[in-house]
């Protein structure tokens, strides 16, 4: 009967003080000493029982912990998930207020808090320790278990006044730590902590350290994943990197081959510029030695500008952080990066233009720029490269035909004007494409620039426009179609200037027709550009019909009546319109010395009308017909017209 009552205690569980009831019963009925004897050993035999399945319990619990946590470190997804898992299960295993783990930091040499359970100090959870410093930097150091039942009473380890205060504020007592060991080394330490006074056993010890050991694995296997991801990561760069490396090179293959194509096909600039914007894309513009552009507008580099947006709405809009160079400042950001393309031997970038320039000879040939849009790969550059490269082979095939004809068609100037009487003149022009039977107009250019510069630009001149040129020292002579000297000369002057960076002074003469008034025109044409530089009129273009009465000094028809009509022609239309008197008040003013009132009593006229008359010629002549050199003329041009009838 009695171990029948130990027996329902053990099936419910009930707590050790209950087991003394039984005993504490049978006495007070006053049982024999013998039942007394036998009820305390069977008190004492279901406690050793109920001993037994409360550690069979507990070591049930355990397994079934480091179940789950072996559980965990299979489907290891999340390295700080997994470590606070095995932190929470060992404050609940071991039953103590607070669990945590320190990990060891190889640079600075120390431990850190990695994860805490049951924390409430913010000073805590920042705590480093110091290798050999406090409990943890023991056991850190050591390698070895180490507990306390009562941390600032235990003088076993050293006390640090940072970490005594921080555990002070955590408010922690019984402290028991165990390392995490990977082979032979210790990568940090977890602990169990209580704040109250406990002393730990043997197998709390051992479960902790199981816990330790699987955090260990955790972190090995995490470490070893992620060296995994970032190596499958390589390999996975380095497959794109080979793939675009090789799109890349077939790319430049594909444009070599079809710039080389082009050049077997006489292909020209225009068409290797294509080519390279169909390949990279962008905005290409390319530009010849000067500067200037051969295809494209500099005004379409500028941020914000281009085809389109990559939408199929229209022009490109500005994008935030974009602004507008202007074409001025975009100019200067090529040259300045064409300058070092040509002395690194290689493509410069510019903000967002790419620039490769060629020179030979130290003279720059093209320059080719692109505005990209992102990064460029250095097969795409060298692309460019190569079409730099290409675009000077064309312009120096151009020139070097250039020069051929250019030469061709210099002797066959020369010969028209300083050897007219050869025969077959007329054919050679015609074989070069120059009809001697039309209007001509001979233009004789004085500069100070570059001869070789001038030499081409009126070689291509000559060429564009079906005429001829030559050059003669700093001289250059051009046959032009046209029947207008001096407009000719004017643009002449101008465009060649603005090439040269130079004035240009262009004097013309014309219009003749065949071969025989050619040499004539020639001296003409050169003493009218002699005139402009006596004149102080360097770099502006003129024939002898715009220098007034000089004109009529230099030219060899003595046009009396375009000078005429130049100097006097609306004031002598005017009176023939009008009935006006405007011709005799100009010779009665000029007369007089520029006196209105003897002007008037010369006429007999009131000195107002005089007044009202000279209005009329300064409306007809311009405000400036009283300045000295113009009033010349304009006395000049009265005799005549008198001497005329």
């Amino acid at each position: 009967m009695s171990a029948r009552v130990f027996l329902d205690l053990l099936a419910r569980e009930a707590s050790a003080v209950e087991f003394e009831g039984p005993v504490l019963a049978a006495r007070t009925a006053g049982a024999s000493p013998r039942a007394l004897a036998e009820l305390e050993e069977a008190k004492l035999t279901a406690l050793k029982v109920r001993e037994l399945l409360r550690r069979r319990a507990r070591r049930e619990a355990e397994l079934s912990a480091l179940f789950d946590t072996a559980g965990d470190l299979a489907g290891l997804r999340d390295l700080d998930a997994v470590l606070e898992a095995i932190v929470r299960r060992a404050r609940q295993l071991l039953g103590t207020d607070a669990a945590y783990m320190t990990m060891h930091d190889p640079v600075r040499g120390d431990t850190w808090m990695r994860v805490t359970d049951g924390s409430v100090s913010a000073k805590f959870r920042a705590l480093r320790l110091a290798m050999g410093a406090g409990l943890g930097g023991l056991v850190a150091q050591t390698a070895t278990p180490y507990a306390t039942a009562d941390y600032f009473a235990d003088e076993r380890f050293r006390h640090m006044t940072d970490i005594d205060d921080a555990v002070k504020e955590e408010g922690l007592v019984a402290i028991l730590g165990v390392p995490l060991k990977l082979g032979g080394r210790v990568i940090g330490v977890l602990f169990a902590a209580n704040r109250s006074v406990r002393p730990f056993t043997q197998d709390e010890v051992v479960l902790l350290g199981s816990l330790a050991a699987h955090a260990a694995v955790a972190i090995d296997n995490a470490r070893l994943l992620q060296e995994t991801r970032n190596a499958l990561e390589e390999l996975s760069e380095a497959n794109r990197q080979v793939n675009a490396h090789s799109e890349a090179v077939e790319r430049a293959a594909l444009a070599h081959d079809r710039m080389t194509g082009l050049v077997l096909r006489g292909g020209g600039v225009e068409d290797v510029a294509a080519v390279v914007t169909e390949v990279l894309g962008g905005s290409l513009v390319v530009l010849d030695g000067g500067g200037r552009p051969i295809t494209g507008d500099v005004g379409d580099l500028e941020p914000g500008t281009g085809p389109d947006d990559g939408d199929g709405t229209g022009p490109r809009r500005h994008r935030p952080g974009e602004g507008a160079r202007g074409p001025a400042a975009t100019a200067a950001m090529i040259a300045d990066a064409a300058q070092a393309s040509r002395a690194l031997g290689r493509t410069v970038r510019k903000d967002n233009l790419l620039v490769a320039s060629v020179d030979v000879g130290a003279e720059p040939l093209c320059t080719l720029a692109l505005r990209a849009e992102g990064q460029v790969a250095d097969t795409d550059q060298r692309i460019l490269e190569r079409a730099a490269l290409v675009t000077a082979l064309l312009l120096l095939f151009r020139r070097t035909v250039a020069e051929a004809e250019g030469r061709v068609r210099g002797e066959l100037l020369d010969d028209l004007i300083f050897h007219p009487e050869l025969d077959g003149l007329a054919d050679r022009a015609r074989r070069v494409g120059v009809d001697l039977d039309r209007d001509h107009v001979v233009i004789v250019v004085r500069h100070e620039g570059r001869r070789e510069r001038a030499a081409f630009w009126a070689s291509s001149r000559a060429t564009l426009e079906h005429g001829l040129a030559t050059q003669r020292g700093d001289e250059l002579v051009l046959l032009l179609p046209g029947d207008r000297p001096g407009p000719l000369a004017k643009r002449i002057a101008a465009e060649l200037s603005a090439s040269l960076g130079h004035p240009a002074t262009a004097g013309a003469c014309g219009p003749v027709r065949g071969h025989a008034g050619v040499a004539a025109a020639h001296r003409e044409a050169r003493r009218c550009a002699d005139a402009l530089l006596a004149l102080d009129r360097a770099g502006e273009g003129a024939g002898a019909a715009d220098l007034g009465f000089v004109g009529l000094l230099i030219g060899d028809g003595r046009d009396i009546g375009s000078f005429l009509g130049t100097a006097l022609g609306p004031v002598v239309d005017y009176d023939a319109r009008r009935g006006t008197a405007l011709v005799r008040t100009l010779t009665a003013y000029f007369s007089a010395g520029g006196s209105l009132s003897r002007t008037a009593d010369a006429l007999h006229i009131h000195v107002n009308t005089v007044t009202q008359r000279l209005d009329r010629i300064s409306q007809l002549l311009g405000a400036d017909w009283q300045e000295p050199e113009r009033a010349l003329e304009i006395q000049l041009a009265l005799r005549l017209h008198r001497l005329r009838g």
